[in-house]
Protein backbone atom coordinates (compact mmCIF):
# COMPACT_ATOMS: atom_id res chain seq x y z
CA UNK A 1 0.00 0.00 0.00
CA UNK A 2 1.13 3.47 -0.93
CA UNK A 3 -0.62 5.44 1.35
CA UNK A 4 -3.00 7.17 -1.69
CA UNK A 5 -4.49 4.08 -2.81
CA UNK A 6 -8.07 4.28 -2.17
CA UNK A 7 -10.63 3.84 -5.38
CA UNK A 8 -13.35 4.79 -6.08
CA UNK A 9 -14.99 3.56 -9.08
CA UNK A 10 -17.81 5.97 -10.08
CA UNK A 11 -20.74 4.59 -12.68
CA UNK A 12 -23.57 6.88 -13.60
CA UNK A 13 -27.07 5.15 -14.23
CA UNK A 14 -30.44 5.73 -15.79
CA UNK A 15 -32.43 3.29 -16.32
CA UNK A 16 -29.89 0.01 -15.93
CA UNK A 17 -32.28 -2.46 -14.46
CA UNK A 18 -31.51 -4.42 -16.56
CA UNK A 19 -27.34 -4.64 -16.07
CA UNK A 20 -27.18 -3.33 -13.07
CA UNK A 21 -26.86 -6.71 -11.20
CA UNK A 22 -24.03 -8.53 -13.91
CA UNK A 23 -22.25 -4.84 -13.60
CA UNK A 24 -21.99 -5.02 -9.93
CA UNK A 25 -20.69 -8.72 -10.23
CA UNK A 26 -18.18 -8.00 -12.89
CA UNK A 27 -16.85 -4.82 -10.65
CA UNK A 28 -17.18 -6.59 -6.97
CA UNK A 29 -14.51 -9.55 -8.73
CA UNK A 30 -12.31 -7.02 -9.85
CA UNK A 31 -12.00 -4.96 -6.79
CA UNK A 32 -11.14 -8.29 -4.59
CA UNK A 33 -8.44 -8.79 -6.83
CA UNK A 34 -7.20 -5.93 -7.01
CA UNK A 35 -7.88 -5.85 -2.69
CA UNK A 36 -5.82 -9.55 -3.00
CA UNK A 37 -3.11 -8.25 -4.86
CA UNK A 38 -2.82 -5.27 -2.41
CA UNK A 39 -3.04 -2.56 -5.53
CA UNK A 40 -5.76 -0.71 -3.64
CA UNK A 41 -7.03 -0.48 -0.25
CA UNK A 42 -9.81 -1.81 1.13
CA UNK A 43 -11.25 1.37 2.03
CA UNK A 44 -12.27 1.68 -1.68
CA UNK A 45 -15.98 1.60 -2.88
CA UNK A 46 -17.81 1.10 -6.24
CA UNK A 47 -20.05 4.05 -6.72
CA UNK A 48 -23.61 3.99 -8.42
CA UNK A 49 -25.20 6.97 -9.31
CA UNK A 50 -28.81 7.39 -10.08
CA UNK A 51 -29.27 10.06 -12.71
CA UNK A 52 -33.52 10.16 -12.54
CA UNK A 53 -34.06 6.70 -13.72
CA UNK A 54 -37.51 5.76 -13.80
CA UNK A 55 -37.40 1.93 -13.70
CA UNK A 56 -35.84 -0.21 -10.45
CA UNK A 57 -32.00 1.14 -10.66
CA UNK A 58 -32.36 3.03 -7.23
CA UNK A 59 -33.92 0.01 -5.31
CA UNK A 60 -31.25 -1.93 -7.06
CA UNK A 61 -28.55 0.04 -5.54
CA UNK A 62 -29.96 0.51 -2.12
CA UNK A 63 -30.11 -3.58 -1.89
CA UNK A 64 -26.51 -3.65 -3.63
CA UNK A 65 -25.51 -1.13 -0.82
CA UNK A 66 -27.10 -3.15 2.12
CA UNK A 67 -25.98 -6.54 1.27
CA UNK A 68 -22.12 -5.23 0.95
CA UNK A 69 -20.79 -1.85 2.15
CA UNK A 70 -18.40 -1.94 -1.00
CA UNK A 71 -21.46 -0.63 -2.63
CA UNK A 72 -21.65 3.22 -2.65
CA UNK A 73 -24.94 4.92 -4.36
CA UNK A 74 -26.08 8.79 -4.82
CA UNK A 75 -29.16 9.23 -5.65
CA UNK A 76 -30.17 12.95 -7.85
CA UNK A 77 -33.23 14.42 -7.29
CA UNK A 78 -34.44 14.36 -10.93
CA UNK A 79 -33.05 13.30 -14.74
CA UNK A 80 -29.71 15.78 -15.01
CA UNK A 81 -27.99 14.15 -17.77
CA UNK A 82 -24.83 11.98 -18.38
CA UNK A 83 -22.46 14.57 -17.96
CA UNK A 84 -24.02 16.06 -14.52
CA UNK A 85 -24.61 13.07 -13.29
CA UNK A 86 -20.63 11.60 -13.39
CA UNK A 87 -19.53 15.20 -12.49
CA UNK A 88 -22.05 14.87 -8.85
CA UNK A 89 -20.46 11.38 -8.72
CA UNK A 90 -16.60 12.56 -9.08
CA UNK A 91 -17.27 15.25 -6.75
CA UNK A 92 -18.71 13.33 -4.01
CA UNK A 93 -16.11 10.43 -4.22
CA UNK A 94 -13.46 13.64 -4.09
CA UNK A 95 -13.66 13.97 -0.72
CA UNK A 96 -12.55 10.30 0.24
CA UNK A 97 -10.77 8.53 -2.70
CA UNK A 98 -7.27 8.76 -3.71
CA UNK A 99 -8.42 8.20 -7.02
CA UNK A 100 -11.33 7.95 -9.19
CA UNK A 101 -12.48 5.90 -11.93
CA UNK A 102 -15.17 6.78 -14.16
CA UNK A 103 -17.51 4.13 -16.49
CA UNK A 104 -20.47 3.27 -18.15
CA UNK A 105 -22.50 0.77 -16.23
CA UNK A 106 -23.77 -1.27 -20.00
CA UNK A 107 -20.35 -2.89 -18.99
CA UNK A 108 -19.23 -1.89 -22.82
CA UNK A 109 -15.95 -0.60 -21.18
CA UNK A 110 -13.61 -3.03 -20.71
CA UNK A 111 -13.18 -3.62 -16.85
CA UNK A 112 -9.88 -5.68 -17.30
CA UNK A 113 -7.85 -2.12 -17.80
CA UNK A 114 -8.91 -0.66 -14.56
CA UNK A 115 -5.65 -2.36 -12.96
CA UNK A 116 -3.44 -0.92 -15.61
CA UNK A 117 -5.30 2.23 -14.74
CA UNK A 118 -4.40 2.17 -11.76
CA UNK A 119 -0.86 1.06 -12.29
CA UNK A 120 -0.35 4.55 -14.27
CA UNK A 121 -1.71 6.57 -11.35
CA UNK A 122 1.29 4.74 -8.85
CA UNK A 123 4.26 5.83 -11.76
CA UNK A 124 2.84 9.82 -11.50
CA UNK A 125 0.00 10.13 -13.54
CA UNK A 126 -2.91 12.24 -12.45
CA UNK A 127 -5.33 11.24 -15.55
CA UNK A 128 -5.46 7.75 -17.49
CA UNK A 129 -7.39 7.71 -20.10
CA UNK A 130 -9.30 4.79 -21.72
CA UNK A 131 -8.99 4.88 -25.63
CA UNK A 132 -10.79 2.68 -27.97
CA UNK A 133 -8.26 0.30 -29.67
CA UNK A 134 -10.97 -0.26 -32.42
CA UNK A 135 -14.70 -0.15 -33.69
CA UNK A 136 -15.09 -3.66 -35.13
CA UNK A 137 -18.29 -3.62 -33.23
CA UNK A 138 -20.03 -0.30 -34.26
CA UNK A 139 -21.85 0.09 -37.68
CA UNK A 140 -20.62 1.82 -40.00
CA UNK A 141 -22.85 4.90 -39.68
CA UNK A 142 -21.71 4.99 -35.59
CA UNK A 143 -18.09 4.21 -36.94
CA UNK A 144 -18.34 7.11 -39.74
CA UNK A 145 -19.94 9.89 -37.21
CA UNK A 146 -17.77 9.21 -34.17
CA UNK A 147 -14.61 9.59 -35.68
CA UNK A 148 -16.07 12.60 -38.05
CA UNK A 149 -16.70 14.02 -34.64
CA UNK A 150 -13.34 13.61 -33.14
CA UNK A 151 -11.81 15.16 -36.03
CA UNK A 152 -14.00 18.09 -36.08
CA UNK A 153 -13.47 18.59 -32.60
CA UNK A 154 -9.81 18.68 -33.09
CA UNK A 155 -10.06 20.88 -36.11
CA UNK A 156 -11.89 23.60 -34.05
CA UNK A 157 -9.17 23.71 -32.12
CA UNK A 158 -10.89 21.52 -28.93
CA UNK A 159 -8.01 19.51 -27.09
CA UNK A 160 -9.44 16.33 -26.84
CA UNK A 161 -8.49 12.81 -26.86
CA UNK A 162 -9.08 11.23 -29.85
CA UNK A 163 -11.28 7.81 -29.40
CA UNK A 164 -11.47 8.82 -25.58
CA UNK A 165 -15.40 8.96 -24.65
CA UNK A 166 -15.51 8.97 -20.47
CA UNK A 167 -13.37 6.00 -19.21
CA UNK A 168 -10.71 7.28 -17.13
CA UNK A 169 -8.72 7.49 -14.10
CA UNK A 170 -8.01 10.84 -12.09
CA UNK A 171 -6.35 11.46 -9.30
CA UNK A 172 -7.48 13.48 -5.97
CA UNK A 173 -5.43 16.63 -7.47
CA UNK A 174 -7.13 16.09 -10.72
CA UNK A 175 -10.29 15.90 -9.00
CA UNK A 176 -9.84 19.54 -7.55
CA UNK A 177 -9.04 20.83 -10.54
CA UNK A 178 -11.97 19.87 -11.76
CA UNK A 179 -14.11 21.66 -9.20
CA UNK A 180 -13.01 24.84 -10.07
CA UNK A 181 -14.16 24.78 -13.74
CA UNK A 182 -17.70 26.58 -13.13
CA UNK A 183 -19.42 26.21 -16.32
CA UNK A 184 -23.18 25.17 -16.84
CA UNK A 185 -23.04 23.60 -19.79
CA UNK A 186 -20.58 20.48 -19.29
CA UNK A 187 -18.24 18.72 -21.75
CA UNK A 188 -15.92 16.49 -19.87
CA UNK A 189 -14.26 15.00 -22.85
CA UNK A 190 -13.02 18.44 -23.27
CA UNK A 191 -12.54 19.80 -20.05
CA UNK A 192 -10.88 17.05 -18.51
CA UNK A 193 -7.33 18.15 -20.73
CA UNK A 194 -7.54 21.67 -20.00
CA UNK A 195 -6.59 20.44 -16.15
CA UNK A 196 -3.17 20.06 -17.67
CA UNK A 197 -1.71 17.35 -15.11
CA UNK A 198 0.57 14.44 -16.14
CA UNK A 199 -1.27 12.06 -18.14
CA UNK A 200 -1.35 8.53 -20.48
CA UNK A 201 -3.50 6.26 -22.20
CA UNK A 202 -4.49 2.65 -21.92
CA UNK A 203 -5.98 0.91 -24.81
CA UNK A 204 -8.80 -1.23 -24.98
CA UNK A 205 -11.56 -3.04 -27.25
CA UNK A 206 -15.10 -1.96 -26.08
CA UNK A 207 -17.62 -5.06 -25.86
CA UNK A 208 -21.22 -5.07 -26.66
CA UNK A 209 -23.82 -3.49 -24.39
CA UNK A 210 -24.56 -6.94 -21.60
CA UNK A 211 -28.74 -6.02 -21.87
CA UNK A 212 -30.62 -3.18 -22.21
CA UNK A 213 -31.06 0.04 -24.65
CA UNK A 214 -28.19 2.53 -25.52
CA UNK A 215 -29.37 5.84 -23.80
CA UNK A 216 -27.08 8.02 -26.72
CA UNK A 217 -29.86 7.41 -30.01
CA UNK A 218 -28.94 9.62 -32.82
CA UNK A 219 -30.81 12.63 -31.93
CA UNK A 220 -28.46 12.48 -28.09
CA UNK A 221 -25.95 11.92 -29.98
CA UNK A 222 -26.12 14.81 -32.43
CA UNK A 223 -27.04 17.35 -28.99
CA UNK A 224 -23.91 16.15 -27.29
CA UNK A 225 -21.58 16.72 -30.29
CA UNK A 226 -23.18 20.25 -30.73
CA UNK A 227 -22.93 21.31 -27.51
CA UNK A 228 -19.13 19.80 -27.49
CA UNK A 229 -18.70 21.97 -30.30
CA UNK A 230 -19.96 25.67 -29.04
CA UNK A 231 -19.13 24.79 -25.46
CA UNK A 232 -14.87 25.05 -26.77
CA UNK A 233 -15.11 26.70 -29.97
CA UNK A 234 -15.78 30.11 -31.53
CA UNK A 235 -14.59 28.99 -34.82
CA UNK A 236 -18.10 28.47 -36.06
CA UNK A 237 -18.90 32.13 -35.52
CA UNK A 238 -15.82 33.01 -36.99
CA UNK A 239 -16.48 30.49 -40.30
CA UNK A 240 -19.60 32.70 -39.93
CA UNK A 241 -17.77 36.28 -40.74
CA UNK A 242 -15.25 34.33 -42.95
CA UNK A 243 -18.55 33.09 -45.22
CA UNK A 244 -19.78 36.73 -45.19
CA UNK A 245 -17.03 37.91 -46.61
CA UNK A 246 -17.02 35.55 -49.41
CA UNK A 247 -20.34 36.14 -50.48
CA UNK A 248 -19.52 39.81 -50.40
CA UNK A 249 -16.90 39.87 -52.77
CA UNK A 250 -19.04 37.42 -54.93
CA UNK A 251 -21.43 39.31 -54.73
CA UNK A 252 -18.94 42.66 -56.25
CA UNK A 253 -17.73 40.01 -59.01
CA UNK A 254 -21.25 39.54 -59.95
CA UNK A 255 -22.50 43.02 -59.85
CA UNK A 256 -19.15 44.08 -62.31
CA UNK A 257 -20.28 41.25 -64.13
CA UNK A 258 -23.73 42.27 -64.92
CA UNK A 259 -23.00 45.87 -65.48
CA UNK A 260 -20.57 45.35 -68.48
CA UNK A 261 -23.14 42.76 -70.29
CA UNK A 262 -25.81 45.81 -69.63
CA UNK A 263 -24.15 48.22 -71.38
CA UNK A 264 -22.91 46.00 -74.01
CA UNK A 265 -26.41 46.06 -74.75
CA UNK A 266 -27.13 42.09 -74.05
CA UNK A 267 -30.44 40.40 -72.09
CA UNK A 268 -29.71 38.56 -69.46
CA UNK A 269 -32.22 35.58 -68.72
CA UNK A 270 -31.40 35.15 -64.90
CA UNK A 271 -34.71 33.76 -63.49
CA UNK A 272 -32.69 30.14 -62.41
CA UNK A 273 -29.50 31.37 -61.17
CA UNK A 274 -31.58 34.62 -59.33
CA UNK A 275 -33.76 31.79 -57.66
CA UNK A 276 -31.20 29.54 -56.31
CA UNK A 277 -29.33 32.56 -55.03
CA UNK A 278 -32.01 33.59 -52.91
CA UNK A 279 -32.68 30.25 -51.46
CA UNK A 280 -28.63 29.52 -51.09
CA UNK A 281 -28.03 33.06 -49.76
CA UNK A 282 -31.68 32.77 -47.44
CA UNK A 283 -30.87 28.80 -46.12
CA UNK A 284 -27.11 30.60 -45.15
CA UNK A 285 -28.35 33.57 -43.25
CA UNK A 286 -31.14 30.99 -41.04
CA UNK A 287 -27.83 28.88 -40.67
CA UNK A 288 -25.79 31.83 -38.93
CA UNK A 289 -28.84 32.97 -36.99
CA UNK A 290 -29.15 29.15 -35.77
CA UNK A 291 -25.30 29.23 -35.05
CA UNK A 292 -25.19 32.81 -33.22
CA UNK A 293 -28.29 31.49 -31.23
CA UNK A 294 -26.66 28.23 -30.02
CA UNK A 295 -23.89 30.64 -28.46
CA UNK A 296 -26.60 33.01 -26.60
CA UNK A 297 -28.47 30.03 -25.44
CA UNK A 298 -25.24 28.75 -23.71
CA UNK A 299 -24.72 32.61 -22.39
CA UNK A 300 -28.18 32.80 -20.96
CA UNK A 301 -27.58 29.27 -19.18
CA UNK A 302 -24.25 30.09 -17.64
CA UNK A 303 -25.57 33.56 -16.41
CA UNK A 304 -28.23 32.19 -14.93
CA UNK A 305 -25.52 29.54 -12.93
CA UNK A 306 -28.52 26.94 -11.91
CA UNK A 307 -27.06 24.23 -10.00
CA UNK A 308 -25.55 21.35 -11.98
CA UNK A 309 -27.49 18.72 -10.05
CA UNK A 310 -29.28 18.39 -6.76
CA UNK A 311 -28.60 15.13 -4.62
CA UNK A 312 -31.08 13.93 -2.34
CA UNK A 313 -29.22 11.03 -0.85
CA UNK A 314 -25.71 9.34 -0.41
CA UNK A 315 -25.09 5.92 0.93
CA UNK A 316 -21.70 5.35 1.67
CA UNK A 317 -21.28 3.67 4.55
Amino acid sequence: MTGNDILYLVIPCYNEEAVLHETAKQLLVKMNSMFDRGMISRESKIMFVNDGSRDKTWEIIRELHESNPIYSGVKLSRNKGHQNALLAGLMTAKEKADMAISLDADLQDDVDVIDKMVEKYYEGNDVVYGVRSARDTDTFFKKFTAEGFYKIMQAMGVEIVFNHADYRLMSKRALEGLSEFREVNLFLRGIVPLIGYKSDIVTYERHERFAGESKYPLKKMLAFATDGITSFSIKPIRMITTCGFLIFAISLIMLIYFLVVHFMGRTVHGWTSTIVSIWAIGGLQLLAIGIVGEYIGKIYLETKARPKYIIETVLDK
